[in-house]
């Protein structure tokens, strides 16, 4: 019974309007705030980058359960935005956590949905007896160019997710793929900042493969939608998910509890996991989700998840480290010339 032992998110408290945004860029706000769905995303601290947003994420996570770091045997952190080109990401969060030395490490990298493969290949670690615990990480501080539609939500977050096979709090009961070579978002080595096919994100992008995904997991388990309390999917913005739920029979009131990117944006690897974050913070035992993130270049991984009553037990304390709802209150909003410097976009000279 191989699923989520325990589970943590970190999102920095700064945000920036899209008014702020379009007010520079003399775009017009109201027509994006109503295109995008999206009225505020979150900026990372001076001092935050991917590394230090999955290391409080992760502590989050052990925060709620006791676990012994020493039992973790494999951190995987998935990023668009990791601080090196060489040099692993993972390896900072495990001395961090105190998972080191015995534990393999890596870096993945598939656009937003890297977070999720971390999962799954901490499923099999787990399901194979290779190792106790797998720690999954979806990461990043999501780069867009200045004036690009993409700054306009590309936002600050991560969550990460203890995988195990002991007493979790939720079943991972299966999961699917679905992968095709559509380049519909990238971002070649040494730029600062990535490149989209415009209206290829939506339909041969976005919406054929979470819909691939997501028929395909229905089929293998014969569930359908009403058959899951909640659903989650990947959030570039408020419309996709809204649009995909809709189109694969999902309500609103399914969707919901996890929709957080109105008011944090996209925060790319971390996006479907701190959907499933904010969905577990409502969960009850016997509740069930469907989760379903993708990724530009082009995949969508889909799962089917149980609650179980371990998410009500002494072991588990949800109120031991901050809920998806707790770290998007009490904002401290930008101005534009703080979020470029926060960015990076504009530097000090020395």
């Amino acid at each position: 019974m191989v699923g989520i032992i325990t589970y943590g998110v970190y999102i920095p408290r700064f945000r920036i309007r899209v008014e702020e945004i379009a007010r520079v860029w003399g775009a017009n706000a109201d027509d994006i705030r109503g295109g995008l769905g999206v009225h505020s995303k979150s900026v990372p601290d001076l001092d935050e980058d991917t590394a230090t947003i999955a290391v409080e994420a992760a502590r989050s996570a052990l925060r709620r359960r006791a676990i012994d770091p020493a039992g973790i045997g494999a951190v995987y952190v998935g990023s668009e935005s990791h601080p090196y080109a060489v040099k692993p990401t993972a390896c900072t969060v495990g001395e961090a956590i105190g998972a080191t030395p015995v534990m393999t490490a890596a870096d993945y990298e598939f656009a937003c949905k890297a977070g999720t493969a971390a999962i799954q290949t901490c499923m099999g670690l787990v399901a194979s007896g290779m190792v106790t615990y797998g720690l999954a990480i979806g990461s990043d501080v999501a780069q867009g160019a200045p004036s690009d539609a993409l700054e306009y939500t590309a936002a600050a977050g991560g969550a990460a997710f203890l995988i195990g096979d002991r007493d979790p709090i939720a079943v991972i009961h299966r999961t699917c793929s679905f992968t095709t070579d559509t380049p519909d978002f990238w971002r070649r080595e040494g730029q600062d900042y990535p490149r989209h096919g415009g209206r290829f994100t939506g339909e041969p992008g976005y919406f054929r493969h979470i819909e691939g995904a997501s028929r395909l997991l229905m089929e293998q388990t014969g569930k359908g939608p009403k058959d899951y309390t909640y659903a989650v999917f990947h959030q570039p913005n408020a419309k996709f998910p809204q649009r995909v739920a809709k189109t694969l029979g999902f309500s609103p009131d399914q969707i919901r509890p996890g929709l957080v990117v109105p008011s944090l944006g996209n925060t790319y690897s971390g996006s479907s996991m701190i959907g499933l974050a904010a969905t577990l913070d409502h969960a009850k035992p016997g509740d069930t989700i469907f989760m379903a993130s993708f990724g530009s270049g082009a995949g969508s991984d889909a799962f089917d998840i149980e609650v179980t009553d371990a998410i009500a037990s002494g072991e588990f304390c949800r109120e031991a480290a901050p809920s998806v709802a707790a770290l998007l209150a009490d904002p401290i909003y930008v101005d534009y010339a703080q979020y470029a410097r926060h960015k990076g976009k504009i530097v000090m000279q020395k």
